[in-house]
């Protein structure tokens, strides 16, 4: 059976609304929004052959608010006519609450309680949208990078202003026609990922991936022989890996592209400018979708720096530490500037499930902390809300759900942003699935 339907990457088959919900710890006051996750979650069997990035949506979310948990509500997003439902990021932006995904499908818009009202146009943004746009903290602008097979060897940059509307959009040349699952913002740059996770003609006509080209591992033979209900992207070991700096107000040929090891990047932490470097700390995985093409099953990948020498023309890179991990979060207050502190999820490799860490790292002094839930946890992505709009980079909470597998159900987990100790645990009456990312939605 696949794995991506069984014990937590399971779907639930009901859609719940509980108020008043029990809290162990106290809630801050001064939240006041809701906390919002999406994820897959088939509606109907998918088949043997599912891939867990293929499932529709559904979003889970808290209503927090006078110290209370107000509401608990999980809804699918319904989509219209033929559309997929967006199901990889769910945030708020000039007032409207977004469900995004990628690859040219449409986002939706939802209400405050969850409900699906359809399809955001987002401007005129061209062949679709992006699920991981940045937010300058400085203008309110919502950066992207979005790609689409449908595009060929070209991908978009767009500018959302504050009020929702497209600002500017560049369009720019590739290698080929490679997944963007993120980007990254900086005072002055866009970094744009250029990597040998790619369209993959054959998958859609019904063949099987192209072979994985190393003499270490080779594709197990039932793998070849099995019919794919394919994401239609894979790894290509001939492709070149490259970051590209565009200038956020710069054209498509003032791009300056950079090599870099072959490798694959689904998340920045985050990146700034030091003199005439530009710092990218993302997590790094060696390769991806070579032999597992139901979902991201590798192997490890590790926070990682890559420091752009744009002088030297050239990319030096540094692990920071031998965790594995993904879903990296940071204080959003520091967008493209330089920050000490992120926070991930510790993942379990043999799997690639998330355990039961949360570690936070200073990348200043070099230094993990992992706190442990406990055993039969597994958490999610956790973002950070600060205490207040002017409090320190690491002056806050930290939130996210964790499921209990003793009890079969999820808990929203607050945690002290500093120290990960305990703040407060949102009971809910049932299971938030593994899924993906998740915000702070305050009220505005």
């Amino acid at each position: 059976m696949n794995r991506y339907l069984q014990e937590n990457f399971a779907p639930v088959h009901e859609e719940h609304t509980a108020f008043d919900l029990e809290v162990t710890g106290a809630i801050p006051d001064h939240l006041d929004g809701r906390y919002l996750r999406i994820g897959p979650n088939p509606a109907a069997d998918p088949g043997v052959d599912y891939h867990w990035f293929l499932g529709e949506g559904m979003v889970h979310g808290v209503r927090l608010g006078d110290g209370r948990a107000q509401w608990y509500r999980n809804r699918w997003v319904r989509p219209q006519g033929d559309d997929f439902a967006p199901n990889t990021n769910v945030l708020q932006h000039a007032g409207h609450t977004l469900a995004l995904v990628e690859a040219g499908a449409a986002p939706y818009e939802l209400t405050d309680e969850l409900d699906t009202v359809g399809p955001c146009a987002l401007g005129t943004v061209t062949g679709g949208y992006t699920a991981h746009p940045h937010e300058d903290p400085a203008t309110g602008e919502l950066h992207a990078v979005s790609y689409s097979w449908t595009r060929g060897n070209l991908v978009d940059y767009s500018v959302l202003d504050p009020t929702g509307r497209v600002r500017r959009q560049v369009e720019i040349e590739v290698t080929g026609s490679p997944m963007i699952h993120d980007c990254a913002l900086t005072e002055h740059y866009v970094v744009i990922y250029d990597l040998p996770v790619t369209f993959d003609l054959g998958m859609v006509a019904g063949e099987r991936p192209r072979p994985l080209q190393t003499t270490d591992r080779l594709i197990d033979e039932t793998l070849r022989a099995r019919t794919y209900r394919p994401l239609p992207y894979s790894w290509d070991a001939d492709y070149p890996a490259r970051i590209g700096l565009l200038p956020r107000e710069g054209t498509a040929a003032d791009v300056r592209w950079f090599e870099i090891d072959q490798c694959y990047v689904f998340h920045t932490l985050n990146a700034y400018e030091e003199g005439s470097d530009v710092v990218i700390d993302v997590v790094r995985h060696d390769r991806m979708f070579a032999t597992d093409f139901t979902g991201p099953n590798e192997g490890s990948a590790y926070l990682t720096r890559f420091t752009v020498d744009t002088v030297a023309g050239k990319v030096r890179e540094h692990r920071f530490d031998e965790h594995s991990q993904e879903f990296p979060r940071y204080d959003e207050r520091l967008t493209g500037r330089r920050h000490r502190y992120g926070y991930a999820a510790g993942v379990v490799a043999e799997g690639a499930r998330t355990g039961d860490g949360v570690l936070k790292h200073d990348v200043v002094a070099g230094t993990t902390l992992e706190r442990r839930l406990g055993a039969g946890r597994e958490v999610s992505e956790f973002c950070f809300v600060p205490a207040a709009p002017d409090s320190a980079e690491d002056e806050g909470v930290l939130m996210g759900y964790v499921f209990d597998r003793g009890t079969g159900r999820s808990d929203l987990r607050l945690l002290d942003a500093a120290t990960l100790d305990d703040v407060a645990a949102v009971h809910l009456p049932g299971r938030v699935p593994a899924g993906f990312h998740g915000n702070w939605a305050p009220t505005p």
